[in-house]
């Protein structure tokens, strides 16, 4: 494992020698070239960030008590990803054909997660994907597990982070071999909530294969516990007609007008709740939301053409979603999204909104990566950038070389648009991962 250089003299502050980038908002970060992160230990072995900026001012202030240097001087600091939407359970089906999001459902993903019953299997199976998001940077965020309780057990036990989880509700139109009981699924929610608390997510898979008795009732159970709730909407137009299709053959839905009413009718709707995706969303329907407080996590990666690897859904409409002021980040909605690194999220959502000059830039993007998603799942105050008072959560990066007038824009785009860059190579562009001040992670 490939070590940091440090100079050790008494454990007491930390002073990481690096470039930084720390975001504040869509178009505000700060850009420190030459600079330093010192940390202030808590505990035995974490640590949150104390003071932040250009190095010399940094060892003047701080560098006559007892400190340990890390010298990450040629590489540039950032801090850790929160992914909003992924399924952890589909890292196998993240590059299988993908030319209709139901059947690509039914195909593939539902036949792959089914296999997440055997508890062996599935530990396994937490243990490597546990890695990889490490490896990758992404250090919290929302993820699904499987139909199955210790699906959530294993990710909550793997996981090194900030993360909400839970197990996809299924208990109508979907296969026999992945199906539980109204009884069973509310069950499993009463179990895991009263477990986890603000750590579980009540998971609908979707409003098709979630009986209206079910979202209802766990929807009371997650407030109860002061859980999140999170799910899928409005992804594609096919899936908004399945979906409506079946809500008014139910009594009490008979007359409902739009995919967002269903989920307001059950009370899924909520300041803790997320909808991945939400593509295809009326002014009605987005007003719904920002009554609601509901948050959205958009998946460009997931979204993105079929030639691109994705599913082809169509493009996210960020502007009008600010417009009526709904919070949104991003996430990479594997396996829907063919790569679990954000920086591949960040660049898709760039370069897929390049013709439109829509604002959609690699500085918006880190801030929707990072602390947007902090933001939502109420860590702003612990997590999410660089801020003075934080964990020490961050990642060491190569650092493009510098130029004249150089922005956070820049740099990043340096960083992600090398043309020697193959896509997969995004995935190992992290060489060091910290959390809490922690190195969990070096590129050998």
């Amino acid at each position: 494992m490939k070590k940091a250089a440090t100079k050790k003299y008494n454990r007491r502050l930390r002073i990481i020698c690096c470039d930084y980038i720390n975001p504040q908002k869509d178009n505000k970060s700060s850009l420190q070239r030459n600079g330093a992160i010192v940390l202030t230990p808590v505990g035995k072995s974490q640590f949150k960030i104390l003071d932040l900026g250009p190095v010399e001012k940094m060892f003047k202030k701080h560098g006559q008590k007892e400190v340990e240097v890390m010298d990450f001087s040629t590489q540039l600091v950032i801090p850790t990803f929160f992914d909003m939407h992924f399924h952890w359970v589909q890292d196998a089906v993240r590059l299988m054909p993908k030319d209709s999001l139901l059947e690509w459902l039914s195909k593939y993903t539902w036949p792959y997660e089914a296999k997440f019953k055997d508890k062996k299997y599935a530990s396994d199976k937490a243990k490597l994907f546990a890695r990889e998001l490490v490896r990758v940077g992404t250090l919290g965020g929302a993820c699904y597990s499987s139909l199955h309780a210790h699906s959530t057990d294993l990710a909550m036990k793997e996981f090194v982070g900030d993360f909400i989880v839970g197990n996809v509700l299924m208990d109508m139109n979907s296969p026999d071999y992945l199906t539980h009981s109204t009884k069973e699924g509310l069950k499993s929610v009463e179990t895991l909530a009263k477990k986890y608390k603000e750590r579980y997510a009540l998971t609908p898979r979707f409003a098709p294969t979630t009986s209206p008795e079910l979202m209802k009732a766990g929807a009371s159970v997650a407030r109860k516990n002061k859980s999140f709730i999170q799910t899928h909407l409005s992804e594609t137009k096919n899936e908004i007609d399945y979906v409506l299709s079946i809500y008014k053959k139910l009594k009490g839905f008979e007359k409902v007008k739009s995919y967002t009413e269903i989920y307001e009718k059950t009370d899924i709707l909520s300041s803790k709740t997320i909808m991945g995706h939400g593509i295809y969303l009326s002014d009605s329907e987005l007003k719904t939301l920002a009554k609601t407080k509901t948050a959205i996590a958009h998946c460009p990666t997931s979204n993105a053409p079929v030639k691109e690897l994705g599913l082809g859904s169509g493009l996210f409409d960020f502007n009008k979603t600010e417009k009526f002021k709904i919070r949104w980040a991003l996430g990479s909605d594997i396996g829907g999204g063919p790569f679990l690194s954000m920086f591949d999220v960040m660049k898709s959502f760039v370069q897929q909104n390049k013709k439109k000059k829509n604002g959609a830039t690699y500085e918006k993007a880190l801030y929707r990566a990072t602390l947007a998603g902090a933001e939502i799942l109420n860590l702003d105050k612990e997590a999410g950038n660089l801020n003075v008072g934080k964990w020490a959560n961050f990642l060491v990066l190569p650092a493009p070389k510098i130029k004249k007038d150089e922005t956070t824009e820049s740099v990043l785009k340096l960083l992600l648009e090398d043309k020697k860059q193959q896509r997969t190579d995004l995935d190992f562009l992290v060489e060091h991962t910290f959390y809490k001040g922690e190195l969990f992670y070096s590129k050998v």
